[in-house]
């Protein structure tokens, strides 16, 4: 099994992308334990959109870790993706949209190139589990994967991945006891166990 590590933990503001970087250390305790091989890239390095089209073809699973920064992926991952999909065009993520001239209202999002491969998406927040779940609170009892993360899902069944489970990371900023990081190491790591194989 390859798989392939994107940490996404912007280093930005007030934000050190610390458990981001934890996160990506614990997924590749997994992968050593595994004995797969796995290969990582940081956001905040700089790189070379080629060598990062390699890195996704070259995998079998991709896994993102990601922070929420205003209800939206960091402004840098955003640049890799945008940099990195672009030089993947008709070399190994994406062919096309998938229509054709004959019906152009149909098959739509079918030209991406990266069937049989999966993905998995952990995402990391300010906002308590609660607010997604409980009636009246903000993100009105939507889940992280069908509301903000939804446009992320679907550019990655564009490029033809299929899509592993989650892992959601809640309340990271007020409430980052040791208890609850230590916690979340066990969920996390027996989630990965269960899904990776």
């Amino acid at each position: 099994m390859k798989v392939f590590i994107l940490n996404g933990g912007q280093r930005f503001a007030h934000s050190g992308g610390m458990f981001n970087q934890t996160l990506t250390g614990w997924t590749v305790e997994v992968m050593k334990a595994r004995n797969f091989e796995y290969r990582v890239t940081d956001i905040n390095d700089p790189f070379d959109p080629e060598v990062e089209v390699e890195n996704f073809k070259w995998a079998d699973i991709i896994i993102y870790h990601t922070p929420i920064w205003w209800f939206q992926v960091p402004n840098r991952l955003k640049l890799y993706i945008d940099e990195v999909f672009t030089a993947g065009h008709d070399n190994g993520i994406y062919h096309s949209d998938g229509r054709h001239r004959v019906d152009p209202e149909r098959n739509y999002g079918t030209g991406g190139l990266m069937q049989g491969k999966r993905y998995m998406v952990t995402s990391s927040w300010n906002a308590p589990q609660a607010a997604f779940t409980l009636e009246g609170e903000f993100f009105d009892q939507r889940s992280v994967d069908d509301g903000v993360l939804f446009g992320f899902h679907k550019m990655n069944q564009f490029v033809g991945l299929t899509r592993i489970p989650g892992f959601h990371f809640h309340d990271l900023e007020k409430n980052a006891t040791p208890e609850r990081i230590e916690r979340y190491h066990k969920e996390y790591t027996a989630h990965l166990n269960e899904v990776i194989h």
